[in-house]
């Protein structure tokens, strides 16, 4: 092989190994998550909270949507409702979230929800991030029957999370 094929071939390769490594990238970052990354939702769950019970349901995917509700009781009283559909987006789903005080009275204006915009997707987790950055949302089942609600706020450039709500499931 003559000095200039060398250098050509070596040129050649390199531009491959480059266009390879960027598509490998390129498929990392364009990642879309399904209402399926959030089938582990599904079912009847209890916790305490705020010194009360709370309780929470989510429906199977289905129709492209998921629907649920928190419950969350002071008391023997309802304290709050939250209710929660999540709707397949071009990324991924689309958590949108309406909080309501006792008599159905909306805390958010009426045609306004929280928005919560998919990040990605594991085994029996997903992490969502409010539409103002200014929250993060872990959804996670830590076993067969324990569901777990984390918050996280940014903290010194990273994001540090709590659990928020902790649920057992109900046979």
């Amino acid at each position: 092989m003559t000095q200039f094929s060398k250098i050509t071939w070596l040129k050649t390769s390199s531009l491959f190994f480059a266009f390879c490594l960027l598509t490998t990238f390129a498929k990392a970052q364009t990642t879309t998550g399904t209402l399926n990354d959030l089938s582990f939702l599904e079912g009847h769950w209890k916790g305490t909270y705020n010194g009360g019970p709370i309780e929470a349901g989510w429906t199977a995917p289905e129709g492209s949507n998921i629907m649920g509700y928190i419950r969350m009781i002071k008391d023997d009283k309802p304290a709050l409702y939250e209710v929660f559909a999540f709707e397949q987006g071009e990324k991924g789903p689309i958590a949108r979230v309406k909080h309501f005080k006792p008599g159905l009275i909306a805390l958010e204006e009426k045609a306004v929800s929280d928005t919560y915009n998919f990040i990605e997707a594991k085994k029996n987790q997903a992490l969502f991030e409010k539409d103002d950055v200014s929250v993060r949302i872990i959804y996670e089942r830590r076993s067969q029957n324990q569901l777990v609600i984390q918050r996280g706020k940014m903290e010194d450039n990273k994001w540090v999370f709590m659990d928020l709500f902790v649920f057992n499931r109900v046979p």
